[in-house]
């Protein structure tokens, strides 16, 4: 269960940093490198969920 939290955790982060970066922090000048970090959140959570259905996690 507490699995789940964390990827539930991970996807809201990611979908709110990502949302940061087409509103508030649009003009800032390392906007590419926010969303970075935001697309790497995802594909964590998406590596999470796979091993989680498969399971090895």
């Amino acid at each position: 269960m507490a699995l789940w939290l964390v990827f539930g955790f991970i996807l809201l982060s990611a979908t709110l940093i990502l949302a940061m970066t087409f509103g508030p922090l649009r003009a800032a000048a390392n906007v590419r490198v926010i969303r970075m970090i935001a697309y790497v959140q995802y594909a964590a959570a998406l590596l999470l969920l796979g091993a989680r259905l498969t399971g090895k996690a």
